[in-house]
Parts: C-alpha cells; structure tokens; sequence
C-alpha cells in the first residue's frame, strides 16, 4: 500500500485540501480530506480523477494540420483521412497510435474509447489473424500506460446500400454474423474492454440492425449519429424516419449506447435518447474543424441523455478544451450564457465518461475506485489567479497544465515528457506519409 497527500482534490462535488489516498493493488482504499499524515507522499497542485476520452480514430492524428492547408468540405477532407487508412500496416498503426495514446495519456486521459474500423488488409482480405489491427491497438494502449475500450466497429456500405469501395474495403466483414464472430474472439487484456460499434446508419442497412443489437450482451455500443445533415436528408428518403428513431425501433437505443456527435436532432429524437438514458459523446474540436455544427447539448442533457466527450479526429488533444467548448458553443448558438456549470462538465470528462466506455470502477477519487490521478499546475500562465477550483481546472486549465498522471495505481507521465511524446509523433506520422522525420 501506498499513502499519497494530495493537496487539493476533486471529490465528486468539491474540491478539498489534504487529501489523504491509500492506494492498493491499483485501487483507492481509503480517501480522506483534511489530513495530516506523519507519513505521506505529498502531491502537489489541482489534482482530479482521471480523464475518459470517449471517441478517438488513432489513425485521424496523421492528419492534424495537414487538411488545412486548402479548402475544402467534410467530404474532401474525407478523402485525405481514407488515404491515411489505405497506408496502415500493423507496425506503422502500433506506432502511431502508441504516440497519440501517449499524447492522450499526457493530457491526462487514463482510458480511451478507440472506435475501430480499419480490421483487414488494403484489398479487404483478413489478416492470419482477423484480430491483428485491434490487437495492435490494445497494445498500443497497454504500452503507453493507458486503459482501453476498443469498439469494434460494423461497416457493410459507403452509404444506403452501395457497396464499400478504394479504403473501405479495409472496413467490412460483409456481414454482422462474421463481424459479430470476429468481435467476440479478440483476446481478453487487463487493461482493455471490448465494446461494439455501427459506424452509423447509412454504413448498416436497417434490415441488419436487429441483428447487431441482438449480438450486444450487454457491451458498450457506439455509433455515429446525425453528424452531417445529408445522413439525416438520406436516412429519411430511405426509411422514411431519421436516424435516431431507426435506431430506437431497432432496440439499439439504450443505456449502454453513445451516440456520438448527435448533432442534427429533432425534438422527437432529443425525447427517444433522453428516455433511453444513452450517453451522448460531443467531440466539439472536431465538429468545429470539419463544420458540421454545434449539437443541442443541454436539452439532450435535460430530456434525460449523459454528456460524455471525445477528441475524434484529434485535431486537437485535450479534454479540457472538450470540456469548455460545449459551454462555449452553446453561448454561440443562443447568444446567451451559463448552459452548464464546471461541474457537469468535470463530470462528463470523468464519472459518466469512463462509464460509457464500461469502466464503472473508474472516474472518482473514491474507495474502491480504479487509482486515476490527474495533476494540474494552478500557477501556470494559464491557471494562476483562476481560483483553485473547478472552474480554474474546467475554464483555464490546458493539457499543457497536466503536470503527472498516474493510472491504475502506477505514474504512467511524469514533468518534462512531453519532448518525448513530440519526438514520438513526428516519426510515427512521418513514416505514415514516407517522410524524413526532421
């Protein structure tokens, strides 16, 4: 057992000053504020549980900076992210996505909801093993210190029933039984869960949506839904109803869905996921970068749904960024302020986003809990003079402001590695393109 004096602490609801944590086998066994222990090592700075990323495509950091460079639509944009998936191999995956866990990890995110759909070779013939492409991905995530949930992801059509064709055929198992097979014979890992994902409605036709939901058993499941108006526009000329009804008349609606991004909604959709109690997965740097629009946060959040957040295409890393942009965006949209308060919005980042990924073990600074510590610098050039609160860590603070990590009981970033993770990067993107990295 080791005995841990944090300074200040997010408890759920607060923050208290000298909290004393036992941590034991990886887990909390004792957590009391207002401490004053002989024997502790002292923690200092803002310290929170760990932070769940809920939606990432590892593959997507190749990108970064590189789709600015002309304009362009959410479709051309499209077409540079399926050339990065056509240049995948197993190594130069393992390396990328090792280094974008690794930045994730140094943003102080300790779990992350991989959403998986590059599985098969260039010309859409299996690997030895059909697993190897998740599989590389669990290590990833094993190496560079961070949990995983990794949602193996169905994809049958490029849209409404026209075949996948060029990087898509990366994609298919050409049918749910054999992906549903696939799925369920990845290896069990310590650190990792495996959940189940449709990349969205128009990738799955209708008639194979009760197939997957009755496949689930009870695993996390993800879908994109509702992110550009032409998947609404294109789902209604072909079932007639939207996307989230299609889904709720299939039974894949439910507490155990994220549905992510959840942007262009009706009122009877915002009333079908409330009901449902599903979580809704905002990624608001992506959904700014592509222009796909601001989603209706609050009243999806008041109707019943669970905020969580994710950094999607990873244009930018950093939750804290994700935190406040749904704030942001929503005085935006309605030219008015106070939509949600630092502490929901702590609350997504943590509790309910770990539990979307299905680590309900995780998320607090609680007995019993997983042992995920965060520390945040409260006198950087951000934070100093911004109280040392939730509203200093949700409205001020940075990833550049997370000084060490801990995961699972274990220091998984210490100060000063973040040079390490740049390095990292610039080689892992640059082979992926057939760069010389500088």
């Amino acid at each position: 057992m080791t005995a841990y004096l944090l300074e200040r602490a997010w408890l759920g609801d607060r923050f208290a000053d000298d909290v004393l944590v036992d941590v034991e086998h990886g887990r909390f066994t004792s957590v009391t504020p207002d401490s004053d222990p002989p024997r502790a090592i002292p923690v200092r700075g803002l310290v929170v549980p760990g932070l769940a990323n809920t939606h990432s495509h590892a593959f997507h950091r190749a990108l970064r900076g590189r789709t600015q460079r002309e304009r362009g639509t959410f479709w051309t944009w499209r077409d540079q992210m399926y050339a990065v998936a056509a240049r995948l191999d197993p190594d130069t995956y393992l390396a990328l996505a090792r280094a974008t866990y690794r930045e994730m990890a140094a943003a102080g995110i300790t779990c992350v909801g991989e959403f998986h759909y590059v599985h098969h070779r260039p010309d859409g013939s299996p690997y030895a093993d059909p697993n190897e492409m998740g599989e590389v991905l669990v290590e990833a995530a094993r190496q560079a210190g961070v949990r995983i949930t990794l949602l193996d992801t169905l994809y049958l059509s490029s849209g409404f029933g026209v075949p996948p064709q060029g990087a898509q055929l990366r994609y298919t198992d050409h049918g749910v039984e054999a992906w549903a097979d696939r799925v369920d014979a990845l290896p069990a890992a310590p650190h990792a869960l495996t959940g189940m994902a449709v990349h969205s409605v128009r990738a799955v036709p209708a008639s194979d949506l009760g197939a997957v939901a009755g496949r689930l058993g009870g695993r996390p499941f993800h879908v994109h839904l509702s992110e550009q108006v032409a998947e609404n526009t294109a789902c209604l000329e072909a079932y007639g109803i939207t996307p989230a009804r299609l889904l709720a008349d299939h039974g894949l609606l439910a507490p155990t869905t994220s549905l992510v991004h959840a942007t262009h909604l009706t009122d009877d959709d915002i009333d079908l996921i409330g009901a449902a109690r599903a979580h809704a997965s905002f990624c608001p740097t992506t959904e700014r970068d592509l222009g796909d629009g601001i989603g209706p946060s609050r009243r999806l959040h008041d109707a019943g749904a669970r905020l969580t957040l994710g950094s999607d295409s990873h244009a930018v890393i950093d939750l804290f960024e994700e935190m406040r942009a749904v704030e942001l965006d929503e005085r935006l949209a309605t030219q008015q302020r106070g939509h949600w308060s630092a502490v929901e919005l702590l609350t997504a980042a943590t509790t309910d986003g770990h539990a979307s990924l299905g680590w309900d073990d995780a998320g607090a600074i609680a007995v019993g809990r997983r042992a995920d510590l965060v520390v945040v610098d409260p006198a950087s050039p951000r934070t100093a003079g911004a109280g040392r609160d939730e509203g200093a860590v949700v409205f001020a603070a940075t990833a550049e402001d997370v000084q060490r990590v801990m995961v699972d009981g274990q220091w998984v970033v210490e100060e000063g590695q973040r040079y390490d993770v740049g390095l990292a990067l610039e080689a892992a993107v640059a082979r992926i393109w057939g760069e010389d990295p500088r």
